[in-house]
């Protein structure tokens, strides 16, 4: 099949032909339809996230149909619709115990090894050599074969170029909204950052009643989006200093500010941004090495910092509810998208991602399944939702 692999950072990614095994018992073939190019991608191809983790087939948002399952395999069968998930937890260590399955540790420790939950790759580049599956999905592909945990079911009406990003840019906005900060209706929220899971954020606070929303980038149309999203107010981080922006416009500051970037300047933004007893939610990924300082005396005021992680939710739980939001028109997918491409268009996505450019770029790898036209062109086909 042919598959996107990163051979090292630095070095575009480029598609090859490899070999891809059959499922084994406990394990899924998927074909796949759609894939979302995520932040975390470039994070992964630039070397960010840590040693080690190349050469691998990038990929770990996206849906598709399953094509075949291991023996054993009752969550799912031939035929059905699918969205990839990057943690299939598996529901006994102390995480999952506890209610918090994104923090699965085994899933943990496989993500970063790049393998699935037997430990193993099916994976192999023209020469044998083994690759390894990008956060224990690998869906820059044609086929993918994952964890029976790592495919969340979805009603075959929903075209699948959309559902595509349920698996994760979805997932990761409402949850950090509705599981990690629990907004609660007629709360004063900031989002810092725009892009495709900032603007998710934006969408989610709007459902659960926030009363103000204050969106921050420094991209024009990215501010706009999030208008059309649901923000009420729009700060250019270029333009105005945005915790003090925030504060004003909160009138002492944002009950959650959400930072949605990955970098130490924006975190201290949310953390400058809230108000007393307020909370600031890091929900962007940053490099491995990145620190932050905080002033402690700050903490007097009883303001506070957490992580999420994946939406901080259960996935499995999770999708279905979002599926239902999308069905009766609440959530819109579609407009997230800014280019439709093919596997040869994922270098020029990476670089719109590092440039702030765009939202959403999907792959489209079956058209037909995916439930939209074929591209005419190759690489950086773009498509204008309106």
């Amino acid at each position: 099949m042919l598959a996107c692999v990163l051979r090292e950072p630095g070095r575009p990614p480029a598609v090859e032909t490899v070999e891809l095994d059959a499922p084994a018992p406990g394990e899924v073939l998927v074909r796949v339809a759609a894939a979302g190019v995520c932040h975390s991608d470039v994070r992964l191809a630039d070397g960010e996230l840590g040693p080690g983790r190349w050469p691998m087939v990038l990929g770990h948002e996206g849906a598709g149909v399953v094509e075949a399952v291991g023996d054993g395999v009752t969550s799912v069968a031939p035929g059905e619709h699918v969205v990839f998930c990057p943690v299939a937890a598996c529901g006994v260590c102390a995480a999952c115990r506890a209610g918090r399955r994104t923090l699965c540790e085994p899933a943990g420790r496989r993500s970063l090894a790049g393998r699935l939950a037997t430990g193993a790759s099916r994976l192999r580049d023209a020469d044998g050599a083994v690759l390894q599956h990008a956060l224990s999905v690998a869906c820059f592909a044609e086929y993918a074969v994952l964890a029976a945990g790592g495919v969340i079911p979805i009603p075959a009406d929903l075209p699948l170029w959309q559902a595509a990003l349920l698996g994760c840019g979805v997932l990761t906005g409402f949850g950090a909204v509705t599981h990690a900060a629990r907004v609660r209706v007629g709360e004063r929220v900031a989002v810092i950052g725009c892009g495709g899971v900032g603007l998710q954020v934006i969408a989610a606070a709007r459902l659960a009643g926030a009363a103000t929303i204050v969106a921050v980038d420094r991209r024009p149309e990215k501010l706009e989006h999030a208008r059309r999203r649901g923000a009420t107010d729009v700060l250019d981080a270029g333009a105005v200093d945005a915790a003090e922006a925030i504060r004003e416009l909160t009138g002492g500051g944002a009950d959650h500010a959400f930072e949605v970037v990955g970098s130490a300047v924006t975190i201290r933004t949310a953390w400058e941004g809230i108000r007393p007893g307020g909370t600031a939610v890091v929900v962007g990924l940053a490099p491995a090495g990145v620190e932050v300082s905080l002033p402690a005396i700050e903490f007097l005021s009883e303001k506070s910092i957490i992580g999420s992680y994946y939406g901080s939710a259960d996935p499995a739980l999770t999708v279905p509810g979002l599926v239902d939001l999308v069905r009766a028109g609440r959530l819109e997918l579609g407009d997230m998208v800014s280019h439709l491409i093919d596997l040869d268009g994922v270098p020029d996505a990476l670089d719109r991602l590092r440039r702030g450019e765009g939202d959403r770029s999907v792959i489209i790898l079956d058209a037909e399944w995916a439930g939209m036209p074929a591209l005419s062109t190759t690489g950086a086909a773009v498509w204008d939702p309106a």
